[in-house]
């Protein structure tokens, strides 16, 4: 009986914390049309290669989405485990002849880059804690600054991924949605709202588990949901009904698929 009681009380506490999770400051930026990216580089750590890779979920949501144009959307993730901003040298990312130089098609033959630029926009995030550790923050600020300034410098937008807290400490959640956005208005930077959609998905069925055993890094489904918000952040458009479920059962898939949709809407004020 005991058991029944605690699950029930760690479930009102999710709902507490998803339901009330938000920034105290609300973005500047909230579009990136009507010039759409559909190349980027995906700049962060573990919570990016799990399951295969975030931005390769991306990149078939946007494929399947506009099937088309599927030609012309590429990600490429450069990631280091537990990194910061600071542990990425991004100027070095951009030299020329180097990373997405190629890649290979669906036959398996290489494809050399010919275009005039690498990415049209760079997706940054920092680790875990680092925006909101008190001897990390200002470390967030100060390279949010300078690599946003050098991912212009290359012809590209830069983008602020707001990552999502720890299982177990869901007042994560407010706090990073606040320093990120905080962080994309002073740099006039687009900032996806993963975290929210997890406090979101959570508050709305608890049992569904966005996360692997260490309560931090996410499972496919979480991925999968973070990789719906990013689509559609980067888009524009809803990802709701989107033939890419990434091997979810079709009735999770689109309950992610709203979540996704919802929070971005509620975000940007739409």
């Amino acid at each position: 009986m005991m058991g029944i009681f605690r699950m029930l009380a760690v479930a009102m506490v999710a709902i507490a914390a998803g339901s009330t999770a938000q920034a105290q400051t609300k973005p500047i930026v909230t579009s990136l049309g009507p010039d759409f990216p559909k190349a980027e580089m995906f700049i962060g750590n573990s919570f990016f290669y799990y399951n295969n890779g975030l931005p390769g979920h991306v990149s078939l949501l946007e494929k399947a989405a506009d099937p088309e144009h599927k030609q012309d959307y590429r990600a490429i993730m450069v990631t280091i485990g537990g990194s910061g901003f600071d542990w990425h040298d991004v100027e070095n990312y951009f030299r020329p002849n180097a990373i997405g130089y190629y890649a290979f098609d669906e036959q398996n033959n290489v494809v050399f880059s010919n275009r005039d630029k690498l990415v049209d926009a760079a997706v940054l995030m920092d680790c875990s804690q680092c925006p909101i550790h008190p001897k990390l923050k200002s470390v967030f600020t100060e390279y949010a600054k300078k690599n946003s300034e050098i991912v212009r410098a290359h012809g590209a937008k830069p983008i602020f991924f707001m990552s999502w807290a720890y299982a177990d400490k869901p007042e994560m959640t407010a706090q990073l949605a606040e320093a990120y956005t905080v962080a994309g208005n002073a740099n006039n930077a687009l900032v996806i709202p993963a975290g929210l959609a997890f406090a979101r998905a959570i508050a709305k069925q608890p049992e569904l588990n966005l996360y692997v055993a260490d309560k931090r890094h996410p499972s496919l489904a979480g991925t999968y949901l973070a990789s719906c918000v990013t689509f559609a952040a980067l888009t524009g458009r809803s990802p709701v009904g989107n033939s890419y479920l990434a091997g979810i059962d079709p009735p999770t898939a689109a309950f992610l698929q709203t979540v996704a949709w919802e929070t971005v809407q509620d975000y940007y004020g739409k």
